[in-house]
């Protein structure tokens, strides 16, 4: 059962959404669904891909940029971390080289409007999972994040 927040908050108040959302969390933590990482700064793609991964059934958490990312509690719960390629401040390829850096072996799955095969076969060479050509479609996203769980696991 999915009830969008709009509905909760009316109907019983905010600290009771806060509670159900809180249980809904601790709940998923439980049954042990991954936590999938998206950072972009494309607001309207930001949210559109959590949306996407949500409806695969992951927990999905959505930052504006790297360094929000970098600073979140998420960033030691998270299983498969999208980001987008081209950022201000801080790319996703330089994101990557700092979770290494800190021996955080996160799979990566790059996404970027501006398809450029130098930078492609960088990331995966860097050891990204997948790099998408926005848009992408559902089934891919959903391909790229089973295997990258997979490369977790293994």
């Amino acid at each position: 059962m999915c009830f969008l927040r709009s509905e909760l908050i009316p109907l019983y108040g905010l600290a009771a959404y806060s509670r159900f959302h809180q249980r809904t969390r601790m709940t998923h933590r439980l049954r042990g669904v991954p936590v999938i990482s998206i950072i972009d700064d494309d607001e309207s793609m930001r949210h559109g891909t959590m949306r996407l991964v949500r409806s695969l059934g992951f927990v999905a958490h959505a930052f504006p940029s790297a360094h929000a990312f970098l600073k979140s509690e998420q960033l030691t719960k998270t299983a498969c971390l999208i980001s987008d390629v081209q950022m201000p401040e801080m790319s996703g390829i330089q994101l990557q080289d700092a979770l290494r850096a800190r021996g955080l072996n996160i799979p990566v799955i790059f996404i970027t409007a501006f398809h450029d095969d130098k930078v492609r076969a960088q990331a995966l060479g860097r050891g990204a999972t997948c790099f998408l050509s926005k848009p992408f479609d559902g089934e891919t996203l959903s391909r790229c994040i089973k295997a990258a769980l997979q490369d977790e696991h293994q």
